[in-house]
């Protein structure tokens, strides 16, 4: 990248300075093993981050590091040695240093990898709800609560989500979630502006099929369909389809295969022959309320990055959501979104984000385990609207 493009590119990246002082935060893994998301986030917050060309020292003092399991090759405890973290005995320990009331400024939930079960639908059981729910116990008992951050989908289940969503409501704490892929890297930068009439959208990825991946799939989507006109309003139904059933949707219209070939025509990793021969292929139908249908689509064979196409006012705009294989710099920009929560209190894109695409993803999930069924979703009346400026990484990436 010239020097000249460098500045032009990082001018678009937000500025993050330290606002009254260094303030601490508390961070809670799952498990902590090199490229675990704990690595992902958590080291990032020890060591600092880089967005494309430019490095961003260590925003915040991590007062607490906290492990519901040690991975065998476990790097989190030789981390906290090294950076001089208190290791904590239990959630609520994490969060008061041992005072017995919250004592940090902000917390960093990475619930990502670790020995979980699956249930018969393809979700892994993660406790994003039980470890938030011990949280907002040390926030209630302390008369006050700050900023939190869930990794991916707040939950499994969608009771379980709109709780976790509701407590933050009425605890009156900012509080963000989400997928890395959504804010990453873009090549080109492809934006839809505000308000855009837009006619249908589709994402693209590859065979991961397990509720983890598609939710990848749901937030990156969820981030460009949220900028069209009218605010979001929720989804209306959900249908998950496999196999044959994928390319017959295709041709009734379900979903559009021009988007298909727009977004593949971004890959930097997509396997020659038609997608068509693509083995395992999984498509999930989501039909807003506002009568806007977006997709989903894994190809497993066939794709193996993140690929976004939609079309708005008559024109294709398709792009790649570049995740750095070398580095996981995809994560950087989230990090900085984080960062700037708990700086401001303003979260870099709305919670509501999240927790839509929470329920659509388990719904898609139920969909699957009920034969391919198309299946209302009246629960998800999810109201927000997009921020101004889209949030995600600028430049090329590293």
């Amino acid at each position: 990248m010239r020097r000249r493009e460098f500045l032009g590119t990082m001018a678009a990246v937000p500025a993050l300075g330290a606002v009254g002082g260094r303030k601490k935060i508390a961070c809670l893994s799952s498990t902590y093993h090199v490229r675990s998301h704990s690595d992902n986030f958590i080291t990032r917050f020890l060591e600092g981050y880089w967005i494309d060309e430019k490095y961003y020292p260590p925003p915040f003092e991590v007062a607490s590091l906290w492990r519901d399991q040690i991975h065998p090759a476990d790097i989190g405890g030789r981390l906290a040695q090294a950076y001089g973290v208190r290791v904590a005995g239990s959630i609520e320990d994490a969060l008061t240093l041992g005072t017995g009331k919250l004592a940090v400024d902000g917390v960093v939930m990475v619930c990502e990898h670790g020995n979980y079960p699956f249930n018969d639908k393809q979700q892994q059981l993660y406790p994003r709800y039980e470890f938030f729910e011990q949280i907002v116990k040390v926030f209630k008992a302390s008369g006050r609560s700050c900023p939190v951050f869930s990794d991916k989908h707040l939950s499994y289940d969608w009771k379980k989500a709109k709780r976790m969503y509701d407590w933050s409501r009425e605890l009156h704490f900012p509080f963000m979630a989400g997928s890395s892929v959504s804010v990453t890297f873009r090549r080109p930068e492809v934006d839809p502006p505000l308000g855009v009439t837009m006619e249908s959208a589709l994402c693209v990825g590859g065979g991961w099929v397990a509720d983890g991946g598609i939710f990848h799939l749901l937030d990156t989507l969820q981030a460009f369909v949220e900028r069209r006109k009218g605010a979001e309003t929720g989804v209306k139904a959900v249908q998950m389809m496999t196999g044959d059933a994928v390319w017959k949707a295709a041709a009734e219209g379900l979903w559009k295969r021009e988007l298909l070939d727009a977004a593949l025509s971004r890959g930097e990793k997509v396997a020659p022959g038609r997608p068509e021969d693509a083995k395992n292929a999984v498509v999930g139908i989501v039909e807003y309320r506002d009568g806007f249908k977006g997709a989903v689509l894994a190809l497993g064979s066939k794709v193996n990055e993140y690929l976004v196409a939609y079309k708005a006012r008559g024109k294709v705009e398709s792009t790649l959501c570049y995740v750095p294989s070398e580095n996981s710099n995809n994560f950087s920009m989230l990090v900085h979104g984080i960062t700037q929560m708990i700086q401001t209190g303003k979260p870099s894109h709305p919670v509501e984000r999240t927790l839509l695409v929470s329920g659509a993803l388990a719904e898609l999930m139920e969909s699957r385990y009920e034969h391919e069924k198309r299946l209302e979703t009246p629960e998800l009346v999810v109201k927000y609207k997009a921020p101004a400026k889209s949030w995600y990484a600028h430049g090329m990436g590293s």
